[in-house]
Order: C-alpha cells, then structure tokens, then sequence
C-alpha cells in the first residue's frame, strides 16, 4: 500500500506525542487497538489493517517497542506492567503513581506539603486509591468508558485488561496506599498534569482521620491552628457532606477549642456529643483522663 505507515512506526509516533514518562500495559494495549479500529495515523493510513486487533498484534508490537528501545520495563512495577517511554523527562513520584492508578491521587502529609501546610518534607509517597471491590468494579466501568461500542471487540481480542497494579515504591520513594469505599469530590487534578491531589477540604478531613500519616497529632494541631481559619469554609463543608458523627465531634474540638473558630455547622455537630462515653481525639491512641468538657471527647495527644 502506497504512502501508509506501520503499526510500530504509528505507535511510537502516538507514544511521543503523549505527555506522560511511563505508560501501563493496559493504556498501551489501549493505543494500539485505537490506531487499529481508526486505521490510520493523523491522516495516513496502517500498511496492515485488522477490523478486529488479535493479541499477536500487540505482544508483535510490545517486543519491536522493547527491542528497539522506545520503551523499557520500569523496575518499580511488576514484570511488564509499567514501561518508561524513550526521550521523556521524568516527573514527580506522585504524578507517575496517577499514571499507574487512574483512581488514586495524592494524600495526606504529601498533599500537605503540596498545599504549604507543612514545612516537612516526606519520605514516603502517601496516596488513596479505591478499595479492593470499588476498584474492580470502576475497572470494568472505565472500559466500557473508554471503548464505547468497541469495548466487547477489546475484551474478546485478548488485549490486556485494566488492572490493579501494585506500587510500593516510585524513583526510591516508599509509597503507602489508603483505600477508600469511596471518594467523591475528594481530589482535584492539577492543570497541564496527570497529577490528582486531594482537595483543601479533604486534606483537613484526612489529618483527623489519620494523624499518624500527617506528620502525627500535635503536628495537626499545630496545622489547624496556623491554617485553619484560611481555609475555614473548605474545611466545614467536606467534614459536614463526608464526615461521620465522631469525625464532626473531633473537628468541632479542634476548630471551636483549639483554634477558636466559630460557624453555624459547628454549633451543630454538637448533637453528637455522647457524654459519659470513651470517644477519643485519635482513634488508635490510648484513652487519657484529660478531655473537653463540651465535646466529651478523650484529648489523648500521645503519639502512637
């Protein structure tokens, strides 16, 4: 066929326009099944065209993308699930585990550190992803997203499905994973980036829930107290719309007692003040006899 292109000559073109340094089985299996089912690339046509791709065409076109050196296995990921694309810079730990997990983002004391609340400086990556069910289950729904009335042709040609791949360390960096049953609203992803971090509101929200992932209970006071009141509105809305009765109870602690803060929702979360219980500031600290009176809540700020 006169003036056509090759599938490998059209993937590693498709492969450098992409702004991103690795790319996942699946993503790429995706690739290469749009330039079939489009038969073309940017106007010219495949040499060889398939109405249906079969599984040969893309372990055929993995191996030449291996063997030529336009991608290369990335060791941080299990064998021949995430490749480093050829001449593309790297980026952040962070935006690289989004690549990898199209459901996780940023979290925690790394979201903490992105936002300037804290002056540490992490040594661990800490995102939240879905948990074990959701994420099977938005797998399923994503490709169906992503190949419309394509996706059963996908499924049945043997192209590789979309995965959980595990991530347990990116360029050196220790990554801990949250699950989460779910997270609507609870990230926002960053412009001209694959990069998703939490929300103002639900990086407040998570340094109640887990301290110890945020640099540790008196760091988080000590947050509130100097942040707080800046993002005052952000913070009431998410732990009002997501917040359970003991989540509203800690807050209300901590941003009525600690950082004298007041709003009309506060006042309210006092209906879940439990007096003569043994409710505590942080969950998995040990009880301690010292507590506010108003919201009947342990102050246990021994770190654990």
């Amino acid at each position: 066929m006169p003036n056509c292109i090759s599938i490998l000559k059209a993937a590693t073109l498709k492969l450098g326009s992409l702004r991103q340094p690795v790319i996942t089985k699946y993503q790429l299996g995706k690739l290469i099944f749009d330039l079939h089912i489009e038969g073309s690339y940017q106007g010219q046509p495949l040499c060889t065209r398939k109405e249906i791709p079969i599984q040969n065409d893309f372990s055929r076109v993995l191996k030449e993308l291996l063997d030529t050196a336009i991608l290369n296995e990335n060791p941080n990921f299990p064998t021949r699930s995430v490749f480093n694309i050829l001449g593309k810079e790297p980026k952040s730990p962070g935006e690289i585990a989004c690549i990898v997990d199209p459901f996780a983002y940023v979290s925690h004391l790394s979201a903490m550190e992105y936002h300037g609340l804290t002056d540490r400086f992490p040594k661990i990556l800490y995102i939240t992803s879905l948990s074990s069910n959701e994420w099977s289950m938005t797998a399923i729904e994503k490709m169906d997203k992503d190949f419309t009335v394509y996706r059963n042709d996908y499924r049945d040609s043997g192209f590789p499905k979309l995965q959980r791949i595990k991530i347990g360390k990116i360029s050196g960096m220790n990554v801990q994973l949250t699950k989460a049953k779910t997270y609507l609203g609870a990230y926002a992803v960053v412009q001209d980036s694959a990069l998703r971090i939490s929300t103002i509101g639900r990086t407040f929200f998570d340094m109640l829930r887990n301290p110890a992932d945020c640099g540790g209970i008196r760091h988080v006071i000590d947050v509130y107290k100097n942040n707080a009141h800046i993002y005052i509105k952000a913070i009431v809305e998410e732990i009002e719309r997501h917040g359970g009765p003991i989540d509203k109870v800690r807050a209300g602690y901590i941003l009525d007692e600690i950082c004298e803060l007041s709003d009309p929702k506060i006042n309210n979360w006092l209906e879940y003040v439990q007096r003569g219980g043994s409710r505590k500031l942080v969950a998995n600290a040990s009880y301690s006899p010292i507590f506010s009176d108003k919201w009947c809540i342990s102050l246990n700020l021994e770190e654990v």
